[in-house]
């Protein structure tokens, strides 16, 4: 199977997979080499580690774009690629899909806020007419070259029109050719609880660490009939937590050593990025 085929086979199976974010390929190695088994490169990761920036539409096409190539050229499981609103129209989420179905994408999540976006735990979100994101959905079906590429429609209209409304956009979306459904930032256990109840088709939802929605155990999201647990931004937060912790010794202390408990021991890093396999290509290419 390729990767579209085993994340779709992964998401049929409605086991609950938790899926963590990466924001870049080092990280994108990690979760691989923790054995997950699906990757979700996060727009907010990318947006605060390459920019700095909060999760407010800073990012653009290109730069998904870049990163999404880089991870897959890093790992061999699915990804999973946050595409925002699609940078646009419904023709500007055509070439944004097109473009990072070019750049390995396998499955191509779009969201129905107004842009410029901002995070789905952030508080002043809007959202567009739900027709104008029909059409979206329409443009991102059209668009793949491959038909096991999958298209997620996330919709955000609970923090503004309410939970009913958000289910209601949701199955639109499931009927205009969303694969996978998203419902973002549900506020309440309850809510949680009746999506699997109120939709048929696979579902995502999000753990966000600090965010809005409660967090929820993987296997009472996985007994519910979740797809997906998608923790987007939890390597992310655990790097700032490890940089702050090993820097706030050396600032201290004037020095580190090679502890495990505050850095990676040289030879792990080295392991992470393949270096032995590089060694063995230069070897191999060496003029004698």
């Amino acid at each position: 199977m390729n990767t579209q085929q085993q994340l779709r086979q992964l998401v049929n199976a409605r086991r609950g997979l938790i899926v963590p974010g990466a924001f870049n390929a080092m990280s994108a190695r990690v979760v691989a080499d923790m054995g997950f088994e699906a990757i979700y490169v996060t727009g907010a990761g990318v947006t605060n580690m390459w920019f700095g920036l909060p999760d407010q539409a800073f990012m653009g096409l290109t730069d998904i774009a870049d990163h999404t190539a880089r991870i897959r050229d890093a790992v061999d499981v699915p990804l999973i690629v946050d595409a925002d609103t699609g940078f646009g129209n419904a023709l500007n989420t055509y070439h944004a899909v097109r473009t990072l179905e070019r750049a390995g994408a396998d499955c191509i999540q779009l969201e129905d806020q107004i842009s410029p976006k901002r995070c789905g735990h952030f508080n002043g979100k809007e959202v567009i007419e739900a027709s104008e994101m029909i059409g979206k959905i329409k443009a991102a079906a059209d668009a793949r070259r491959n038909p096991d590429t999958l298209i997620m429609a996330r919709t955000d209209a609970a923090a503004v029109h309410g939970f009913d409304a958000a289910v209601e956009r949701a199955q639109s979306y499931a009927d205009a050719g969303a694969d996978i459904l998203f419902v973002e930032a549900v506020t309440s256990a309850e809510h949680i609880r009746a999506l699997p109840q109120r939709l048929q088709a696979p579902q995502l939802m999000n753990m966000v660490i600090g965010g809005k929605t409660p967090i929820t155990s993987t296997e009472e999201l996985a007994s519910m009939g979740f797809s997906i647990v998608l923790y987007a931004n939890a390597a992310l937060q655990g790097a700032i937590a490890g940089m702050q912790k090993a820097l706030g010794v050396l600032k201290t202390a004037h020095h580190l050593h090679e502890d495990p408990a505050l850095v990676a021991p040289f030879a792990e890093r080295q392991r992470l990025v393949n270096k032995q396999q590089w060694d063995m290509l230069e070897k191999k290419y060496k003029s004698t």
